[in-house]
C-alpha cells in the first residue's frame, strides 16, 4: 500500500511540476525567446531593450553554445531596424579572401569567376550585421573592418566607388578580446568600435535554476518537430541535468532533451532515454573560461567549493573527501579566499 501511494503522490508531484513549468513557458512572448529567470540573465534583457533603439554597436560575449546569436536577434527585434534584414556571419568559417567576398562583394571580372554581386554588409543595409566569431579575422580584415565602421561606407572587390551604407553591427567571441588586444591580435581601436555595448551571458553552469525551463521548452519544441507526443520530463532526469556542468551550455542542453524525445517511447523521457555518460554523472566537467583553458588553481578551487558545497559546509568532512587534513584545508581556503565569517 505504501509502495503503491508513494507511487501515486509522485505521479501528483511531477505532473503539478510539468504544469507549473508550462504555465512559467507560456508567460514568455516575442518571436525571439530568450527564456530566463536568472537575475543576472534579467538584467542583460533589460540592458538589451534599453540600448536596442539606439542602434550602437554591441558586442557579445560568453563561452559557446550560450546563445550569443539569440541575444543579437532579441537586440535587432527590439530595435528601429527591427523591418530590415538581420544578416549573420560566421567569421571563422572562411579564409581572408572567402570573407572578403562575401562581406565586401564584388564587381564583375574583379577576379576568375567574379560575377558582380553585394556583399553582406550591403545586404544588410537598414538592419543588422551579426558577426560571429568576431576575433577570427585576420588584421587585414580588421582594418578594412575599421573602415566601414567609420565611414559608414563600403568598397566592393574590384569597384571604385563605395556605396554608403546604415548598418547596425554586432558582434560575438567566446575569447579574452582584451588579452588579445594587449598580445597584438586584435586592433583596439576596432575593439572600442566594436564594444560600445558590453553584453557577457554566463555559462549555463551559473544559472542552473533556467535548466528545467530550457529544458521543458526544447521539450515542446522537438515533440512538435518529430510529431510524438512526449509532455513530461522525470524529476530524475531534471536532477541529473541540474548536477551536469554542460560545457556546450544551452545548445548541449537542447541536443540531450532532442536525443531523449526521439529515443522515448512514452509520454515522458526518463534516464534511460539520457546519454550513459550523463546517466552515470559521477565526475565534474573541466571547463574553458572564456575561451581559455583555466589554471590548476582555478580548478582546484572550483572543486573546493563544490565538495564544500556537498558537505554542507562539514570543513572536517570535506578535507576527508579532499584526502587532506583539516590545517591544510583551512590554507586553502585562506589562499583561495573561501573562508566564511
Amino acid at each position: 500500500m505504501r509502495q503503491v501511494v508513494g507511487a501515486a503522490l509522485d505521479k501528483v508531484r511531477l505532473k503539478r511540476e510539468n504544469h507549473a513549468l508550462r504555465e512559467q513557458l507560456a508567460g514568455f512572448q516575442g518571436r525571439v525567446r530568450i527564456i530566463s529567470q536568472d537575475g543576472r540573465m534579467l538584467k542583460l534583457l533589460e540592458m538589451a531593450r534599453q540600448v536596442a533603439p539606439s542602434g550602437c554597436n554591441v558586442l557579445i560575449t560568453g563561452e559557446s553554445g550560450t546563445g550569443k546569436e539569440l541575444f543579437a536577434r532579441y537586440l535587432h527585434e527590439h530595435g528601429s531596424r527591427r523591418d530590415g534584414p538581420f544578416v549573420a556571419v560566421n567569421c571563422g568559417a572562411f579564409n581572408e579572401e572567402l570573407l572578403a567576398n562575401e562581406l565586401f562583394g564584388n564587381e564583375k571580372g574583379a577576379f576568375t569567376g567574379a560575377t558582380g554581386k553585394p556583399g553582406l554588409i550591403e545586404t544588410a543595409n537598414g538592419g543588422t550585421l551579426f558577426l560571429d566569431e568576431v576575433t577570427e579575422m585576420s588584421t587585414a580584415m580588421q582594418v578594412k573592418l575599421l573602415r566601414v565602421i567609420q565611414e559608414r561606407e563600403v568598397l566592393r572587390l574590384g569597384g571604385t566607388v563605395p556605396v554608403k551604407i546604415d548598418v547596425r553591427v554586432c558582434s560575438a567571441t567566446n575569447r579574452d578580446v582584451p588579452e588579445l588586444v594587449a598580445s597584438g591580435r586584435f586592433r583596439q581601436d576596432l575593439y572600442f568600435r566594436l564594444n560600445v555595448v558590453n553584453l557577457h551571458i554566463p555559462p549555463l553552469s551559473e544559472r542552473r535554476g533556467d535548466i528545467p525551463l530550457l529544458a521543458y521548452h526544447f521539450l515542446a519544441k522537438c515533440a512538435a518537430l518529430m510529431r510524438k507526443d512526449v509532455r513530461e520530463i522525470d524529476p530524475q532526469v531534471l536532477d541529473l541535468l541540474q548536477a551536469y556542468d554542460f560545457p556546450g551550455n544551452v545548445r548541449e542542453l537542447e541536443n540531450i532533451v532532442e536525443r531523449g524525445v526521439a529515443l522515448s517511447s512514452g509520454p515522458g523521457i526518463g534516464p534511460g532515454q539520457l546519454p550513459d555518460d550523463l546517466r552515470e554523472l559521477s565526475l565534474r566537467t573541466f571547463r574553458k573560461k572564456e575561451g581559455r583553458m583555466p589554471t590548476l588553481d582555478e580548478q582546484e578551487r572550483s572543486y573546493i567549493e563544490w565538495v564544500l558545497h556537498e558537505t554542507n559546509g562539514n570543513q572536517t568532512l570535506a578535507a576527508q573527501v579532499l584526502g587532506i587534513d583539516r590545517v591544510s584545508l583551512w590554507r586553502r581556503l585562506k589562499r583561495y579566499e573561501l573562508e566564511k565569517g
